[in-house]
């Protein structure tokens, strides 16, 4: 294989205060504290990658990643860049685990395979501009009469869905989406995610039946994902739709997922896959089984959420995004990229490769490794 070789890896750390925090079942996030992997090549080749690593989800944290991205740096050095299957087999011997440093990486690669090609990422995947991507907003889980009033300004600004955090009690959840339907109305399209709140499959029945007359398109995750064997009864039993989200990691999760038939719907996140590379199978995996997909994010700047929404043009079977994360940030590090359109379209760009990349005065001022 032609190519063209990794000269240099840089990583960096990026701390960025939100708006207000985002509260899960999980726990509260304050800020943003995200990782930077910049490769550049023998030839004059610069990729950008970013990952947005979740204690309590993929069990990584900024320090973890920013050390365990020094092993990728070492093994990767020297390797031909454009050889990404070669690279992602590299880190996972490497290393087992630790999805989200590895989709900085990936990206990154993918980022100087699509300029390397002359391409835009989403045609180097073999997408194309087929369909109009529209993001939902998220209410993070709280009193009622606050998530009602933040969905109403949801609304407002003309976001098509509103997606809501849950994954307490049956009667806390259910009053925060009575109060959210008082608000909205009963129409405005309603998602929800319990981050694996109800953790068994008979709470997680009794609280989708409960919420059945409120008029909900999908739930994510409702259940403990190391129950997954569990989630085919709570599919089967639920009115409402369930989606797969940290139960459906990397391939094999969504593999298994599909033989177990346990959802309806996949949620894919680059950070959660370990990138491009393997979110690309989940994905296929999803359209063979004829699956409505959706692809997410963690906490990612618009460089990951650009990443993640070439992905979402590679697949006619990804019909929902959520990619709201960046717009809670206080600031936005990023030049170029998607943009933010009215009605929560996103605008994917057409440069060639990401199309995004960090500016250096975020960079300049934050701790570094440099190989």
């Amino acid at each position: 294989m032609a190519g063209t070789t990794i000269q240099s890896i840089e990583i960096y750390k990026l701390f960025i205060e939100l708006k207000e925090p985002f509260i899960i079942s999980l726990g509260p996030q304050n800020d943003v504290q995200n990782i930077i992997v910049i490769i550049r090549t023998n030839d004059g080749c610069t990729g950008y990658g970013e990952c947005s690593p979740y204690m309590s989800i993929n069990g990584e944290s900024i320090d973890t990643c920013f050390i365990v991205g020094q092993y990728f740096a070492k093994v990767l050095k020297g390797k031909n860049a454009l050889d990404i299957a070669a690279c992602v087999e590299a880190m996972d011997k490497t290393i087992y685990g630790n999805s989200s440093i590895k989709s900085a990486f990936d990206i990154a690669l993918h980022d100087i395979a699509a300029q390397y090609a002359g391409l835009p990422l989403y045609k180097f995947l073999g997408g194309e501009k087929n369909k109009i991507l529209e993001t939902d907003y998220t209410v993070s889980i709280g009193d009622p009469q606050k998530m009602a009033g933040d969905a109403i300004k949801i609304k407002e600004q003309g976001f098509p869905a509103i997606k809501v955090k849950l994954g307490e009690s049956k009667e806390k959840d259910v009053e925060r989406i009575k109060a959210i339907r008082r608000s909205v109305g009963s129409e405005h399209p309603l998602r929800i995610d319990a981050n694996q709140g109800w953790q068994t499959a008979d709470k997680a029945i009794e609280v989708l039946k409960a919420l059945a007359e409120y008029n909900i398109e999908y739930c994510e995750e409702p259940i403990l994902r190391s129950r997954f064997m569990e989630l085919h009864r709570v599919s089967k039993m639920s009115p409402i739709p369930i989606m797969a989200d940290e139960s459906c990691g990397d391939e094999n999760d969504a593999e298994r997922l599909i033989q177990l038939n346990a959802c309806h719907m996949f949620n894919i996140k680059l950070g959660k896959s370990s990138g491009i590379y393997k979110g690309l199978k989940i994905a296929q995996l999803g359209a063979k089984a004829n699956m409505s997909m959706q692809v997410g994010g963690f906490m990612e700047s618009r460089l990951g959420m650009t990443a993640s929404a070439h992905l979402a043009l590679a697949n006619d079977h990804i019909h929902h995004c959520d990619f709201d994360t960046p717009l809670m940030f206080t600031e936005d590090p990023v030049i170029g990229g998607i943009n933010y359109l009215d009605k929560g379209i996103i605008d994917v760009p057409d440069a060639p490769g990401l199309g995004a990349v960090i500016d250096e005065s975020y960079l300049n001022k934050t701790e570094k490794f440099i190989m």
